[in-house]
């Protein structure tokens, strides 16, 4: 398989009909001009050593250096053959709200966007841990298994918003116990869930499933996202308002985001305008035992522009060494 890395170069090889028609133009002219000065044939026998022959194939060896060169230029590469690695890390499973009241604008330009854009600032720093994603609002599920594509990790990242999840609401133990079963089959220790919420649960038990998971020997951390004054929530050029007509104002609930971080046998933080809080629960998790995992990834793929360019080469060098004149045939 061909890969060319930079593949917009290769417009440059229209360039090389152009050569031909602009120098079999040029050479009309000068034929124009030469019969000018009488008949062609007799200012031929005035110039022997001129040939008419070899501007063509100096022309064509030019051609073909510049085609190989664009080719060069292009990053030609093989490769990307599918290999197995063993990678040492952990695995992060990140369980991110998606309800309505994560619109509110207590965070710049909002919670959620503020978290996403935190996730992303994480995913950059990591190396050969595994992350995955879980998306919650009234039910959860899995956006992104776990993985060491962060790239993919970000763009998955990128597409989420407060559509993600069909039903609204704030069902944090759903959520926990999805990041459970995500887990991959080779994990045994080095696990930890990282709830992003405003806590602000209306569907289920989230201690019970922050235990279970402790049982698991999975963490489970918390990451409150709000401020305890309330803010009230954008929806559809408003604010999002009660059946009464009341507006809706949402207060983060940092007592229930403790309780599910004592029970799982992590830590809560409240997150901040600067520091969102990742980053220190990170910096917990990798004091967890790594463990060994298989990856299977692609190949780096083999750069082969440098044999272009040497055959560019060798041909520009054979073209300024032909010269325009013809051989002169000695007599002994």
């Amino acid at each position: 398989m061909i890969n060319f890395a930079q593949a917009h170069y290769l417009i440059l090889l229209l360039l090389v009909p152009v050569f031909f028609v602009a120098y079999a133009v040029m050479r009309h002219f000068r034929k124009r001009r030469i019969s000018r000065f009488g008949d062609r044939e007799l200012v031929g026998e005035l110039m022997p050593s001129v040939s008419s022959s070899k501007g063509w194939v100096r022309l064509t060896l030019f051609a073909m250096a510049f085609f190989f060169f664009v080719i060069g230029l292009s990053r030609p590469q093989i490769g990307a053959k599918l290999k197995e690695r063993n990678i040492k890390g952990v695995e992060i499973m990140i369980a991110l709200d998606v309800s309505n009241s994560m619109m509110a604008e207590d965070y710049s330009p909002n919670r959620l966007e503020r978290a996403k854009l935190s996730i992303a600032s994480l995913v950059d720093k990591l190396r050969d841990d595994r992350i995955g994603l879980v998306v919650f609002a009234g039910t959860s599920f899995v956006q992104l298994p776990v993985t060491t594509d962060y790239a993919s990790a970000k763009m998955f990242l990128n597409s989420i918003n407060t559509e993600s999840v069909p039903i609204q609401g704030t069902a944090l133990g759903e959520a926990i116990t999805t990041c459970i079963r995500s887990f991959s089959a080779q994990s045994e220790r080095s696990r930890a869930i990282i709830v992003i919420t405003d806590g602000e649960n209306h569907e289920d038990d989230p201690v019970a499933a922050a235990k279970q998971a402790a049982e698991m020997g999975i963490k489970v951390f918390t990451i409150g996202v709000g401020s305890s004054e309330g803010k009230p929530i954008p929806y559809q050029g408003g604010l999002l308002k009660d059946k009464d007509g009341n507006i809706v104002v949402s207060r983060l609930d940092e007592k229930t985001l403790r309780d599910i971080a004592s029970a799982g046998g992590g830590a809560y933080v409240r997150a901040g305008m600067s520091e969102f809080g990742l980053n220190p629960i990170v910096d917990d998790i990798k004091k967890m035992d790594e463990e060994m995992f298989s990856s299977v990834v692609f190949e780096e793929f083999d750069e082969q522009y440098m044999y272009f360019f040497a055959i560019a080469l060798a041909l520009l060098v054979i073209e300024m060494l032909i010269g325009e004149r013809k051989v002169r045939k000695h007599l002994l």
